[in-house]
């Protein structure tokens, strides 16, 4: 994933998208950068490796010698951005977030087409800022260059340029990832987060719609290509990845969560599927309001059998290598032994991806005295590797525990029942979440409905993105 900041203030604002951008380092491991315009120093860029440190630890030197009234920072977990543009259009930066599927394609016509050029990272991959660019450079003005864009991209991307006199911002043509504009008395800024400016003074006067395209200075903004009517904003940001202070369309991520554990508890109440357990928990961080809503309406009490140490394993710190990931997943995990032993425990989790390390963290809560360990998932069960963005490392469809099983049971034939699969009701369905239960070590497991993640997030079906749920494309 990654997320972005921007502001356009009447003074200084290098803290702001320092602080900003910071309040992003949740959806990307990566690479952070920053890049400013002043008149006195013009165009001034920073880019740094996040993958052993935090942003805010690389950027502290370097918001001391950077100034300017215009600022922009993003947080990648792929290229280094923002990029810097020289075109017909001047020079500018650019900052995206989102994934193309078609890069090959749009690179082999550029070149045939006369782009001289591109940024090539060291994996020989060209730079998908550097591609946005090229491609917005093809027309005679931003507005026209980025619909040109949108139109020529297959996948997602939404994006921020920084010129001398303005910020520009885009979101994607279907509206898979939220762009917010807040407002202060000295200026404007844009953000994928809402709660990230609301420390910094600003307030929430405006929300991008699907494949809209804004201006802001410090005397306001202005809308350049009005929004359509395809939105189709992605659930996951509700269900994991989104912070729990974010608002997205107007829904708070740390209610919904909450709404959501409250109508899996009804589910199970209502079929008779509630085990008898001591304790109701959520495995931190994301599974943890989704649990607290399960025991509200349960009456089971909350707790937490194990603790997550952070202060010196933070998110961004995510070593390549598998087994190291492995390592420091299972260093983070502290247990209270007497939350644990000979407790019958039912877990929460946002999501069950490949199930490797929901696995491991079973044997450890069993290492440690767990009597019976219990599972709901947040959400329906994985099926479809997502297509329209980039945070799920899965390569392969067959890598998710779901669609493994599926394949063992019936082969390439599976495909088609994968709906029954998804339903707890049928035969295959029971079949499905006994498996994963057998390999987990798992007493029971249930996950969350379709209808039912669609109730919690309180927006239309046809609003939101289910692809990985159901493989609905838009």
């Amino acid at each position: 994933m990654g997320g972005f900041f921007g502001a356009a203030s009447k003074n200084d604002c290098i803290a702001d998208v320092f602080f900003g951008t910071d309040y992003h380092s949740h959806l990307g491991t990566r690479r952070g950068g920053m890049t400013a315009y002043s008149d006195d120093k013009g165009f001034q860029r920073s880019i740094h490796s996040i993958e052993n440190s935090p942003f805010r630890t690389k950027f502290e030197n370097d918001i001391e010698s950077m100034a300017g009234g215009l600022c922009i920072g993003c947080i990648s977990d792929t290229d280094p951005q923002p990029i810097m543009v020289r075109s017909k259009l001047g020079l500018y930066a650019v900052c995206t977030i989102g994934v193309i599927n078609n890069a090959r394609e749009l690179e082999d016509e550029l070149l045939s087409n006369g782009c001289a050029s591109f940024e090539t990272m060291s994996s020989g991959k060209i730079n998908s800022s550097d591609l946005v660019g090229a491609l917005i450079a093809q027309k005679s003005s931003f507005t026209e260059g980025i619909k040109y864009a949108q139109e020529k991209i297959v996948g997602t991307v939404s994006l921020l340029i920084l010129t001398k006199d303005c910020i520009i911002a885009a979101r994607d043509n279907m509206g898979k990832l939220p762009i917010l504009i807040g407002k202060r008395d000295d200026g404007y800024c844009l953000s994928f987060e809402s709660f990230a400016y609301q420390k910094l003074g600003y307030e929430t006067c405006y929300e991008l719609g699907s494949g809209e395209i804004v201006k802001i200075t410090s005397d306001g903004y202005e809308i350049l290509a009005e929004k359509n009517n395809n939105m189709s904003i992605c659930s996951f940001l509700w269900t994991y990845y989104g912070y729990p202070n974010s608002v997205y369309e107007g829904v708070t991520v740390e209610t919904m969560r909450t709404r959501n554990g409250e109508i899996m508890a009804e589910f199970d109440m209502k079929n008779g599927t509630l085990p008898d357990v001591d304790y109701i928990c959520g495995i931190p961080d994301s599974g943890v309001p989704h649990a607290i809503g399960y025991a509200n309406k349960s009456g089971i009490p909350f707790a937490r059998p194990f603790i997550k140490y952070t202060p010196t394993w933070p998110r961004s710190f995510m070593p390549s290598n598998q087994s190291m990931r492995n390592q420091v997943a299972k260093m983070k995990l502290i247990p209270v032994h007497e939350l644990i032993e000979g407790k019958k425990l039912l877990f929460v989790d946002d999501s069950i991806v490949r199930g490797t390390q929901l696995r491991e963290t079973v044997e450890f809560l069993y290492a440690n005295g767990a009597k019976e360990i219990h599972m709901r998932s947040a959400c329906p069960p994985i099926m479809y590797s997502c297509k329209y963005l980039n945070f799920s490392r899965s390569t392969s469809e067959l890598e998710l525990i779901a669609r493994k099983i599926i394949d063992e049971f019936e082969g390439a034939e599976g495909v088609k029942y994968i709906a029954e699969y998804s339903d707890t009701t049928t035969e295959r369905g029971k079949k499905l979440r006994d498996e994963i239960c057998k390999r987990l070590k798992l007493t029971s497991l249930e996950f969350q409905t379709l209808e039912g993640s669609v109730n919690a997030i309180g927006l239309k079906k046809c609003d939101l993105c289910t692809y990985c749920w159901d493989g609905c494309e838009d």
